[in-house]
């Protein structure tokens, strides 16, 4: 399975989500929206979100899932 987590170092949301994800022990990729534009652009055009946390994640399915700010209940279905 696929994590993206877009971020920036100053929100606490963001770290929450980002400790959730270490705590169950789900491998994920962090995208620092505020220093990479080109992440920045990237979370725009999926979600249409200028705002973070956003978590983009595949499931086993191959489908593409977005979750939008931190949301213990939706980030439970990452772990399947």
């Amino acid at each position: 399975m696929k994590v993206k987590v877009y971020s920036t170092e100053w929100c606490p949301w963001c770290t929450k989500v980002k400790e959730w994800l270490k705590e169950n022990k789900v491998k994920f990729e962090e995208k620092n929206v505020g220093e990479d534009q080109k992440a920045a652009i990237e979370m725009i055009e999926k979600t249409g979100q200028r705002g973070v946390p956003v978590t983009i994640y595949t499931d086993k399915k191959g489908k593409e899932n977005v979750i939008i700010g931190y949301n213990v209940a939706e980030l439970e279905k990452i772990k399947g």
